[in-house]
C-alpha cells in the first residue's frame, strides 16, 4: 500500500461466514463464529497491523457491519439475530440483527466501546449495505414494531437501528461512516456521518444526492477489483474520474476520498497479492492525480516499470502485459 500511495486500510474484519477478530469483551463471537482456532484475529495480530501501517503513514478503519453480514455473529451471542419466519412458524434461520429488544443495542455499545479503544482512528465503519429484508418482513415482532411506530417502510427500520448506533459513536467520540444504503432523503442522517457509495451503477447519481445532502462521501463503486476482466483492465480504473458528477464545487469538495474495494469470496492468500497489484496501481495514481493526467500511453509505460519494482521488491504482482522485467534477465 505505501509502494502505491495508499494511506488507510479499510479493514472489513468480520461477515457472514466467519467471525475472526477475537473480542476481550465478548470472546464467544470468535469462539463460535470463526472457521477454526486458527482463523482469527487476536488482539496481538492487531496490535501488530495498526502499528505496522502506522510507521508506513497507513490508518487502518475498521468496518463492523451490521445489521446485515451477521450470520456468523449470532453463533457466539444469545438473542442477537432476528429469527425468520414461514407462514407464521419460525424456520429456524437467523439472517439479520433484531432491532427491536433493548438488549441489542447494549450490547453494540459494549461491543462499539471496545473497538473505540483498540482501534485509534477516528473513524469506525458501521457498514449498513445489503440487509435482507425477508427476515425482518417475516417476524411477528418486527411487524409489531412497524405498526406501533409507523414506519410503512423496511429501511426506515434499518434507519432507526442505525441511528441508535450513530448516537453510541458520538458519545466515544469518534465519526462513523457508512455504506450508501444507510442514506435516504427522507430519514436525516447525523451531522458528520460519512457515506461510502459501493455499486458502479449510477455512482455519480449518488454523489450528486448524498452531497446535495451536505455529507461528505468515500468513493469506492468505479472501483471493485473483484470484476476482473480479460487484458488491460487497469485502464477502466485509471479512466474513471472521481469528480465528474452533477454538483457544485462545494459539493464536490465533500469527496474526501476514494477507495480500490477487494472481497474474499473468491480470494485468499495464494491469490490475494497478484490480485490487487497493479490493477489497483492504477487507482492510487487516479486518486493522487489532477483530472490532467490521464494519458494512457504514458501510464501503461509507468505502470509496468513500477509493476517490475514491485516484483523486485518480492511482491508478487502480475504482469500489465506480455513481456519481462529487466531484472530477471540475470536470474
Amino acid at each position: 500500500m505505501a509502494f502505491n500511495k495508499f494511506n488507510v486500510l479499510h479493514w472489513h474484519i468480520v461477515d457472514d461466514q466467519s467471525f475472526p477478530y477475537e473480542s476481550t469483551t465478548f470472546p464467544e463471537l470468535s469462539n463460535q463464529g470463526r472457521y477454526s482456532p486458527a482463523h482469527v484475529y487476536t488482539p496481538k495480530d492487531v496490535y501488530k497491523v495498526i502499528e505496522y501501517a502506522r510507521l508506513r503513514g497507513i490508518r487502518v478503519i475498521p468496518e463492523f457491519n451490521t445489521p446485515g453480514h451477521t450470520k456468523s455473529w449470532g453463533k457466539g451471542q444469545k438473542d442477537l439475530m432476528t429469527p425468520c419466519y414461514n407462514q407464521k412458524l419460525q424456520n429456524g434461520t437467523f439472517a439479520i440483527i433484531n432491532p427491536v429488544p433493548q438488549s441489542t443495542y447494549i450490547f453494540m455499545s459494549k461491543f462499539l466501546e471496545e473497538i473505540s479503544q483498540v482501534f485509534p482512528d477516528k473513524f469506525i465503519h458501521l457498514g449498513g449495505d445489503e440487509v435482507p429484508f425477508y427476515c425482518w418482513a417475516s417476524n411477528p415482532e418486527i411487524q409489531a414494531l412497524m405498526k406501533s411506530t409507523g414506519f410503512k417502510e423496511l429501511n426506515l427500520l434499518q434507519s432507526f437501528y442505525i441511528k441508535k448506533l450513530l448516537n453510541v459513536v458520538l458519545y466515544l467520540r469518534k465519526k462513523a461512516i457508512v455504506w450508501q444504503d444507510v442514506f435516504n432523503k427522507k430519514e436525516k442522517l447525523h451531522s458528520g456521518t460519512v457515506v461510502q457509495i459501493w455499486r458502479r451503477e449510477l455512482y455519480s447519481t449518488y454523489q450528486t444526492m448524498i452531497t446535495d445532502a451536505g455529507f461528505q462521501v468515500i468513493l469506492s463503486g468505479p472501483w471493485d477489483l473483484d470484476h476482473i476482466s480479460y487484458g488491460e483492465d487497469w485502464i477502466k480504473y485509471y479512466e474513471v474520474e472521481p469528480l465528474d458528477f452533477s454538483g457544485s464545487q462545494k459539493q464536490k469538495q465533500l469527496v474526501i476520498g476514494g477507495e480500490a474495494c477487494l472481497w474474499g469470496e473468491y480470494v485468499d492468500g495464494t491469490n490475494l497479492t497478484p490480485t490487487l497489484w497493479p490493477r489497483a496501481s492504477a487507482v492510487g495514481e487516479r486518486l493522487w492525480s489532477q483530472k490532467q493526467v490521464h494519458d494512457l500511453l504514458d501510464a501503461s509505460k509507468r505502470l509496468t516499470t513500477h509493476r517490475c519494482r514491485m516484483v523486485r521488491r518480492g511482491i508478487a504482482a502480475q504482469p500489465v502485459s506480455v513481456g519481462y522485467c529487466d531484472h530477471q534477465l540475470n536470474e
